[in-house]
């Protein structure tokens, strides 16, 4: 039976996570859920227990089977289930010091899957630039009102690397896309994670821009700005036509069905809407050239520090780098200098010789 204080002390956090940080509802219910294995495993033995409990909480994990008859939960859920219970303790920690306090940080950090153990390969999947510029490219019959909207949507994806809540949620007076900017802001509707509010920009791919602001364009002809960018659309007697209802809560799984229609017709394997945000993200990374860039990149997705787009982004970013190297031999070996060389040979002797007088004084400078 479960402790009853090990119970309060969730509902407690649940509170102080919706009340005092301001965590969107649906997120609170979700963490409800994660902390459910964790009350479970715990069973009779108070929390201040818990370093000596076995099995330890993530092979406990580990052995619970997953959906449809899985022989284990997805690697990915286990880890977002320890994220959580991390978390958990080490509020406990910082609230209740006498009590916690003898929960040490590094018993904490044990809460996570081993290393052998394949812990979000999906999370490793991203939309490519190659992928994009394909599913952008998709023929639209004319009168597919939502085939051009699914396709617009997967690029607008891409460009802004929101989320698919934050993407479905957005009113057309939101975007901007000749300031290539997207209004992130709750008080016009958007549902951001923990109900972040900012002005996020779109990457600037012109074949890609154009996709989106052709659909953009067809919108604000016939829609008020508090109408969805991403519609619903009716079809009635083989014609299609914009919808007058507001979206729904459910509106991402629409979203996720329509996207695997897209990649149907790209001929391409399906990817969720949160691989779209990877692809973003890696597509920024990889073409930043400082630090600086990075920062960006790394505000543009409404990260709250940037070590939480390393931890995140970096097996994605390492991936590239290996498969860049891999690469590096196939490319023949022109030499550091081969433009400078080039340029020399075209140089007459007498140019030559002023050339390298001038080299000599700017060298003894």
């Amino acid at each position: 039976m479960i402790v009853r204080s090990n119970y309060l002390l969730v509902q407690e956090n649940l509170k102080y996570l919706g009340e005092v940080m301001q965590t969107a509802s649906i997120s609170v219910e979700r963490y409800r859920f994660h902390l459910r294995h964790l009350l479970i495993w715990a069973d009779e033995r108070p929390w201040l227990a818990a370093p000596e409990i076995r099995p330890t909480f993530p092979v406990y994990l580990k052995s619970l089977s997953g959906e449809n008859g899985s022989r284990s939960l997805a690697a990915v859920t286990q880890e977002k289930v320890l994220k959580v219970s991390r978390r958990f303790f080490r509020w406990l920690r910082e609230t209740h010091p006498r009590e916690f306090g003898k929960l040490s940080p590094a018993w904490i950090d044990t809460l996570r899957l081993a290393p052998s153990t394949p812990a979000g390969i999906r999370e490793h999947e991203y939309v490519s630039e190659e992928e994009i510029k394909q599913l952008a490219q998709v023929p639209v019959p004319p009168g597919d009102l939502a085939l051009l909207r699914d396709r617009a949507a997967a690029v607008m994806l891409f460009l802004s690397g929101a989320r698919a809540g934050a993407f479905t949620s957005l009113p057309i007076q939101a975007v901007d896309i000749p300031g290539r900017a997207i209004r992130q802001w709750p008080e016009l509707g958007v549902r951001t994670k923990f109900g972040k509010r900012a002005t996020t920009y779109l990457l600037e791919i012109p074949e890609l821009l154009e996709v989106v602001a052709e659909w953009d364009v067809l919108v604000r002809e016939k829609l008020p700005g508090t109408a969805a960018w991403y519609l619903p659309i009716e079809s009635c007697w083989g014609e299609q036509e914009f919808s007058s209802q507001a979206p729904g809560r459910n509106r991402g799984e629409a979203l996720y069905k329509r996207l695997k229609i897209l990649f149907s017709r790209a001929g391409l394997p399906f990817k969720g809407p949160h691989r779209f945000r990877h692809g973003h993200a890696v597509f920024g990374l990889l073409h930043a050239k400082d630090m600086a860039d990075y920062k960006a990149v790394s505000s543009n997705l409404m990260h709250a520090d940037i070590t939480i787009t390393d931890e995140i982004y970096a097996p994605l970013l390492a991936r590239e780098v290996k498969q860049r190297i891999a690469g590096l031999g196939k490319n023949p070996a022109t030499g550091p200098n081969a433009q400078l060389e080039l340029l020399l040979q075209s140089f007459q002797k007498s140019e030559l010789k002023a050339a390298l007088q001038l080299c000599a004084e700017l060298l003894s400078k």
